[in-house]
Parts: C-alpha cells; sequence; structure tokens
C-alpha cells in the first residue's frame, strides 16, 4: 500500500507533558514577574535567526507542526508540581499558577516549508509574559534541530536534480531526533525514510532491505541473495559490496531472474562511489538488465551528492550528514521580547542593544518577500506597524507576498498545520518558496544570503535604550 507523506495513523501515540522539556530560567522569571506584579502584562515575543549559520545561503522552516502538538501538551501534571517544589525551583504562588497553565494566546509565523533568510520572524508569539515566556525553550528546541535538517535536506535535494533522497540516519542520533530529523527531511524534499517510527506518527513511506550482516550470515552470497529474493521478491534492493562488486552484481541479477524476474536494484555502500556507479551501470547493461537501478549510500552530504550528478545512480540514502545539519547542527534561532504594554497601557517596542553581534530589532513585525515581475524574490521585508492593517498594507504597496499565517488563534490550534496532508502540504510549499529564489541561491558554495532583509518602521516606534 502507498503511504503519502502527511498521513496519520488512526489512533496516534497519546502525547506526554512537554512542559519540562525547558530551562530553569523560565519559570524562575515567571516567579519573579509575578511577584513583581508584571506576569500579566501583555507581550510579544519573536523567534528568528540574527543572521543565517555559515554557508547557509536560505534557511527551511520545519517543525511546525510538532511545535504545535507541544504547546497543546503544555501542561504541569501533579507529578511535575511536586518534582518542582521538591526540588525548590520556584514558590506555591508561581505552582498554583502553573497548575492551571494553557497556553491561551496566539503564534502567527511562516507556514511550514517556507524558506527564510536573517531576521525572518518564523513565529511571532503574543500573549501574556507568563504565558508567552515558559515556551522559550521548547519552541527553540523544535525549530532550531527541525530547521537545520530540513536546510541540509534541501541542499541535498538541489544537489540531487531530480533523483530521490532517503533518510538513512536513525543509527546516527538520538532516537526522538532521528524521527524528527526523518520528519523535516521530508519538508526539505526527501521521499522516505528507513525509521518505522517516523513512518507510522507521519505516514512517511519506509525503505529498507537489508545490510551486510544478513551476507555474512549465509554460507555463501549466492545463498543470501536467494534468500532475499525468495523473501521480498525480484525487485527488491540487494547490497553488492560485502565481497567483490562486479562478482556480487553477477550475483544478484542471477538470484532474480532465477525467481523469474529482473532485480529492482542494486546498492553501493563503499568504495569510489562516483567510479563504482559507472562500472555497475555498464556491468548491468552489458547483462541485458536495464531496468535494475543503482542506489548510493555512504556518509553522503549535499557535497558528495553532488559529485555523483554526472554517474548512473538513481537514488540516495542520507544518513548521519542529514541528522546532524550537514555540518551546522542548529538554526541558530532565538526567541526575544521585541514589543510589551508598559504602566502606562501603551504598547512599547523593546529590543537588545548588547554589543557582538546580539543587538535585535523592537516592534513586532509582518513579514513579507518582495517579488519581482519575473516571479523572482528581491528582498525580504519586515514592516513594523501598530496594526495588523498598516502591516499588510505596506507590504502589498512593496508588491511583496505575506509570509505569516495563523498557527494559534486565543489558545486554539488551526489544525490545517498538523495531522493529516500537513508535511505534504509543507514539502509541496518548500519547492513552491524555493524555486522563487534567485539562482544565486541553490548554489552550495559560502556566499551571501539569498536575498537582503529590509526593516521598515512606519511610525517610528523604533525601541530606544532604556
Amino acid at each position: 500500500m502507498t503511504i503519502t507523506p502527511g498521513a496519520l495513523p488512526a489512533s496516534p501515540p497519546t502525547a506526554l507533558s512537554t512542559s519540562l522539556m525547558t530551562d530553569m530560567y523560565e519559570l524562575t522569571m515567571l516567579q519573579s514577574a509575578l511577584r513583581a506584579g508584571t506576569a500579566q502584562r501583555e507581550s510579544v515575543f519573536e523567534l528568528f535567526g540574527r543572521k543565517l549559520p555559515a554557508s547557509r545561503r536560505f534557511g527551511v522552516v520545519a517543525g511546525t507542526g510538532r511545535l504545535l502538538d507541544a504547546v497543546e501538551a503544555f501542561t504541569f501534571t501533579s507529578e511535575q508540581i511536586d518534582f518542582l517544589r521538591r526540588a525548590g525551583v520556584v514558590d506555591d504562588t508561581t505552582l498554583d499558577f502553573l497548575r492551571d497553565y494553557r497556553f491561551r494566546g496566539t503564534i502567527r509565523g511562516y507556514a511550514e516549508g517556507e524558506c527564510y533568510v536573517a531576521g525572518s520572524p518564523l513565529l511571532t508569539v503574543e500573549g501574556t509574559f507568563a504565558e508567552a515566556c515558559i515556551i522559550e525553550t521548547l519552541a527553540l528546541s523544535i525549530y532550531n534541530y527541525d530547521c537545520a535538517v530540513a536546510s541540509a535536506a534541501s541542499r541535498m535535494t538541489i544537489a540531487a536534480h531530480g533523483r530521490p533522497c532517503a533518510d538513512f540516519g536513525a543509527r546516527r542520533a538520538h532516537e526522538e531526533a532521528a524521527i524528527a530529523a526523518a520528519r523535516a527531511a521530508v519538508v526539505g524534499g526527501f521521499a522516505a525514510t528507513s525509521n518505522l517510527e517516523a513512518g507510522m506518527r507521519y505516514g512517511i513511506p519506509t525503505v529498507g532491505t537489508s545490510a551486510h550482516s544478513f551476507t555474512l550470515l549465509h554460507d555463501s552470497e549466492e545463498e543470501a541473495f536467494a534468500a532475499q529474493v525468495a523473501s521480498l521478491g525480484t525487485g527488491t534492493t540487494i547490497l553488492v559490496d560485502t565481497y567483490d562488486i562486479a562478482t556480487g552484481v553477477e550475483r544478484a541479477v542471477k538470484a532474480a531472474r532465477d525467481a523469474g524476474g529482473e532485480l529492482g536494484a542494486v546498492r553501493l555502500d563503499s568504495g569510489d562511489l562516483v567510479a563504482e556507479a559507472f562500472k555497475v551501470r555498464a556491468q548491468l547493461d552489458a547483462l541485458g538488465a536495464t531496468s535494475t537501478k543503482i542506489t548510493v549510500t555512504n556518509d553522503l552530504d549535499e557535497h558528495a551528492i553532488a559529485a555523483l550528478g554526472a554517474a548512473p545512480v538513481d537514488s540516495y540514502g542520507v544518513g548521519t550528514k542529514l541528522v546532524t545539519g550537514s555540518g551546522r547542527p542548529t538554526a541558530a534561532l532565538v526567541y526575544k521580547l521585541v514589543e510589551r504594554r508598559g504602566a502606562d497601557g501603551e504598547m512599547a517596542e523593546v529590543a537588545k542593544f548588547s554589543s557582538g553581534g546580539k543587538a535585535t530589532v523592537g516592534g513586532r513585525k509582518w513579514a513579507g518577500r518582495v517579488i519581482d515581475g519575473a516571479g523572482t524574490a528581491t528582498e525580504e521585508l519586515l514592516v513594523s506597524a501598530s496594526t495588523e492593517a498598516e502591516g499588510l498594507a505596506a507590504l502589498a504597496e512593496a508588491g511583496a507576498r505575506p509570509l505569516q499565517v495563523p498557527l494559534v488563534v486565543d489558545g486554539t490550534i488551526v489544525e490545517e498545520h498538523r495531522g493529516e496532508g500537513a508535511l505534504a502540504a509543507a514539502a509541496q510549499r518548500h519547492q513552491a518558496s524555493r524555486a522563487e529564489l534567485p539562482y544565486e541561491a541553490w548554489r552550495l558554495s559560502d556566499g551571501d544570503a539569498a536575498i537582503p532583509t529590509r526593516y521598515l518602521d512606519l511610525d517610528g516606534r523604533t525601541a530606544t535604550r532604556r
């Protein structure tokens, strides 16, 4: 049965509380704000990157569906409250507040799959300081990892030029991170995963046949290949480099033909993959196995995949470099307060003025991507405005496509961004968003961001030092 990415099992696993997947200072800040009487001040936080990680010309938004599930599950159980009391983390007043905690604010953000650049407000979290502050670590842990993996996956699928890529990284990451990586990889363009839990949770097609140990288990390579074909059919993929590759190819093709069919594919996992792919293709064609495909694995990244571009390879299996962000294991995103209601009752922009590249731009921002007459993105426009109407009007005047969508409204999750169909929609959205970027953005070499970021402050409310 074919499974479409985004389809879910009939009975998904019950979510556990996510409320302690956080840093202690989130709760100590809450305690201090409750004592000071400022905890209920209306606040606006933004999640963004000050700059793109080195060698990334654009990032990819991923983790949205996971975040929405995690926010819904961000409640404090009696066991967690007991732990916080025993550990002396916060006082009884704060514990009483946490017992009834639910996120009742509003979250806007870039839709999953969108590309982003420096400063892009991937999430805008609105609510009281008390409810918005304490989800900081959760939001960052999900987005920093998932966006890093999706960004790496996008570069890999660019390098693959339409040849399918599959996630083989489960054994190279924490068990839960491997599942998250499989999902993020699909956002970035991957077609399948070897991870069965990811397949069950998110409806991702799963792939896999055998490893070297299966060949070594049998008394001969011929017996191993015959056993695999007998079990999985002639369309299976056989790993042919346990011993001699040329001999393995010949035996694999024979095993399928002895069973009445043609072999589906051979897998190469060692040696000079470019040279071996050419030799194996020539051998397969000489044997008349022209329909048999070649898939390659072995510590691939986007550069190795690009190097295989001229080789007769049909698909790629990517492991370590995918689940570690291909050298950029974090998206370097931050979560900062940009606006809050003051003692005078007025909303005021706030910002950091720290040196060393850690300054922030105050004020809630409305984001859009300016598109030229040829359909190519030219800049990311971030408008600071008092109202949404003013912000959107400024984007429209500049010819910018609005980028933010509602994800949570007054505590209610917008369901289209998670669940059935959401992952497939995110993958399709990424393809369209990436296609808008100028050609230079697709290069794998180091370079400038795909498009520049421009800030527009409509009403001169830019934060001042306090």
